[in-house]
């Protein structure tokens, strides 16, 4: 009985000494397999690569092989690859759990209409979409006023006088030469008759791809582009503050000099080539080179004030454009070539001629009145309506309204801007449309 004891001891640690090495030998290859993954894991906190895992696996297996080929047969034998240990993540795996949802959304919910409704609720995104969702404007500008040298302006002339046929510098004192007006004062060439320069004005609001048009405006005796025209006579301003879609060119004509002479625009074609040379010129101020055909062939309203009667008249009888001419305004102008006017008015019937007088050139207005109408021409003798194709308007002012302020005041304050409204208001002239605010017509 004593010796039985022993004999069981010795039976049972002979039969747990195998399960023991292999419990070693299962552990020894869980820990070979664990350490190298965590090292791996835990390196740049990156995810760990598939081929160093398969690697590792490969590693282990050599190591278990090598303590102990049984147990390395049997972890290959049941399967332990990478696959068996890292299975492929299966789509019930990912499906919303019951905390979690998912959003169904429809085709119509992703129309930039329904983006712009959904902006307050959803994520600050914005859709793409091929419409245009704000319709295309002009960067804002400022007025253009520049004075631009042009060879085809007014002076310096050296051609003719057509009134006498004769040289127009008709004086010469050593190696200067001037004109001698029909006053019988001399202004020398240097002086008065050499400044090439012409006043160019872009209201902030022009846009040349709409329906537009030029205005001309002749000054008058005794003048200069920056004190009178656009200083004092304000012209640049009348045209912004009419809001047509209009742009200024007034050249200068003889220096602050009591003289009405012509120069170039006595020539055949002389305004033609001004309008052409503008055109180029006009283009590169607005900063637009493409646009110099839309000037060539914009609408032109002529505007003559006092001695600015000559260069009209010339360039209506011998201007070469006179068909681009659609209006032609007189601001106490008509000292003469009445035959010139009543010829342009006459052939030009879809144009519209005002002429607005004080009691020095009455005389001369009343007699053109009488000339058109013995052609059968209706002439109207107040301002009060609307500009339309054929209009012809004299307008006699008060004994109160001065002749040098005259294209300040005339029959209204800033009768240019006046005339400017009342074409705009007139879509049968095809002229220009109102760009900017539609003023009200001014006031008597």
């Amino acid at each position: 009985m004593v010796g039985a004891v022993p004999e069981l001891r010795a039976d049972t640690r002979a039969d747990r000494t195998p399960s023991g090495a292999r419990g070693r030998a299962l552990r020894i290859g869980l820990i070979s397999a664990v350490v190298p993954l965590s090292l791996a894991l835990v390196q740049c906190g990156k995810a760990p690569n598939p081929a160093a895992l398969a690697a590792n696996s490969q590693a282990n297996v050599q190591v278990v092989a090598k303590t102990n080929p049984q147990a390395a047969n049997q972890q290959v034998a049941s399967g332990d690859t990478f696959e068996d240990r890292f299975p492929a993540p299966q789509f019930k795996e990912r499906f919303p759990s019951t905390g979690e949802s998912l959003l169904q959304r429809q085709m119509s919910d992703f129309s930039p209409k329904r983006a712009v409704q959904q902006q307050g609720e959803q994520a600050p995104y914005k859709v793409a979409s091929l419409a245009p969702q704000v319709p295309y404007q002009r960067p804002p500008r400022e007025d253009l006023t520049t004075l631009v040298g042009m060879k085809s302006s007014a002076f310096p002339y050296f051609g003719n006088n057509p009134a006498s046929d004769a040289p127009f510098l008709n004086i010469s004192k050593g190696d200067r030469r001037g004109h001698r007006s029909y006053s019988g004062r001399v202004y020398w060439q240097d002086e008065t008759y050499s400044d090439s320069r012409v006043l160019m004005h872009v209201p902030e609001h022009f846009d040349v791809r709409k329906p537009g048009v030029i205005v001309v405006f002749f000054h008058g005796n005794g003048a200069t582009l920056e004190r009178d025209v656009r200083d004092r006579q304000l012209v640049p301003q009348q045209i912004t503050e009419s809001g047509a879609n209009a742009v200024l060119l007034a050249p200068q004509m003889a220096v602050d000099a009591a003289d009405s002479s012509a120069g170039k625009f006595w020539q055949a074609g002389g305004f033609k080539r001004f309008m052409e040379e503008s055109a180029n010129h006009l283009a590169r101020v607005t900063g637009d080179p493409n646009s110099a055909r839309a000037f060539a062939n914009m609408p032109i309203v002529i505007v003559g004030y006092s001695g600015g009667f000559l260069p009209t008249a010339w360039s209506l009888e011998v201007g070469g454009i006179s068909d681009r001419v659609r209006g032609v305004v007189l601001l106490d102008a008509v000292y003469g070539e009445m035959d010139k006017f009543a010829s342009w008015i006459e052939s030009h019937r879809s144009g519209f001629f005002v002429s607005s007088y004080t009691r020095y050139t009455a005389r001369r207005d009343r007699e053109l009145m009488s000339m058109l109408r013995q052609k059968g021409i209706s002439v109207s003798e107040d301002m009060d309506g609307p500009l339309r194709p054929g209009s012809v308007v004299f307008v006699e002012t008060g004994d109160g309204i001065t002749h040098r302020d005259y294209v300040n005041r005339a029959w209204t304050q800033y009768p240019l801007k006046d005339v400017l409204v009342k074409m705009s208001a007139t879509p049968a002239l095809a002229l220009t449309r109102v760009a900017a605010t539609t003023p009200s017509a001014s006031s008597r």
